[in-house]
């Protein structure tokens, strides 16, 4: 009995027509993506030729012992070394600046948070022209003009120590004082609470309504409300101010070169951690160890900004999460 072989290879239908793709995409596709490339040029060559060039040298040069007149001269890590193990001067700027941070941060934000809220059940009307007086701070606080009408409002003879002695709280002068010179810069920070508060009423505008009467039915008061419903919904804003408002504060320059006059005085109270490295680099022309010291605190701040991420997990809730 014969058998009849079934090994011949099955093919579908209309398969026979289709050709294998070859990884390459097609050439109207190619060519469609050079206008594209066009106009991304301008910012790719500013991109290299103003930031990853000056870093390269940047950090060439932190390992180079460079005064701004002779040739660099190559020392290795010994501007690290002495960085971190033989100059004072140096930690006591990174305390000065961590205490700032501390400090500033948490009353900056939570100054930008309470005026958000206060904002968000004003009138309409009105709640413009508050937005804009508020935020006007943001502009203009930053500039060496308003931090020098601030270093003289709290120098004796200032507006704020005569103030202080009209109530019987004798200060003298703020910038005089090394257990007060730096909250002078501290108060001037806070004051420019503008931006943050205006990212705030953005957020507190998108938390719907509903919620807050649900729980007002629920028998919740407004500061129940306030932990339950407007944290928890405004934590992702939270998050990017406090992120944003960390990576500013250890890059603060110019408060603390106005108040101190380029000292960092009184005792070194005002020898924020940007002022040490103008210092080094610009006044004793020692520019690889400034080098060193800008390379040290993009480690310090990427450091900061990992663990906050990292952290945000567990406090951070998003909407899309709600079922996860």
């Amino acid at each position: 009995m014969s058998t009849v072989s079934t090994r011949a290879p099955l093919r579908a239908e209309g398969s026979g027509d289709r050709s294998r793709p070859t990884g390459r995409r097609p050439r109207g596709v190619r060519e469609k993506r050079w206008p594209a490339y066009v106009f991304l040029s301008p910012w790719m060559i500013g991109a290299v030729a103003l930031t990853l060039v000056p870093m390269a040298v940047s950090l060439y040069l932190s390992l180079t012992d460079y005064n701004l007149f002779d040739p660099p001269r190559w020392v290795g890590l010994r501007n690290y070394g002495d960085l971190l193990g033989r100059d004072p001067r140096f930690w006591r700027s990174v305390g000065t600046t961590t205490l700032y941070a501390v400090v500033a941060v948490p009353l900056k934000l939570a100054l930008a948070l309470g005026v958000a809220m206060l904002l968000k059940n004003l009138a309409h009307r009105g709640r413009a022209f508050y937005r804009s007086a508020f935020y006007a701070p943001s502009l203009l606080g930053a500039s060496m003009s308003i931090a020098l009408v601030w270093r003289a409002m709290f120098n004796d003879g200032g507006s704020v120590p005569r103030l202080l002695e009209s109530v019987g709280i004798h200060t003298g002068s703020w910038v005089g004082d090394p257990r007060l010179a730096m909250y002078v810069v501290v108060l001037l920070t806070v004051w420019q609470f503008g931006a943050p508060m205006v990212i705030f009423l953005a957020g507190l505008q998108q938390i719907s309504p509903d919620l807050y009467e649900a729980a007002a039915l629920d028998g919740a008061g407004r500061w129940r409300q306030f932990v339950s419903i407007t944290v928890p919904m405004l934590s992702p804003v939270v998050f990017f101010n406090l992120v944003l408002e960390i990576i500013n504060s250890f890059q603060v320059f110019t408060p603390a070169y106005a108040v101190s006059g380029g000292s960092g005085g009184p005792a070194d109270a005002t020898m924020f951690y940007t002022l040490y490295l103008y210092e080094r680099g610009f006044v004793t022309s020692h520019m690889g160890y400034a080098a060193a010291m800008a390379w040290l605190l993009l480690a310090a701040i990427g450091v900061i900004t990992l663990v906050l991420f990292r952290t945000s997990r567990s406090w951070v809730f998003y909407a899309d999460e709600e079922g996860r």
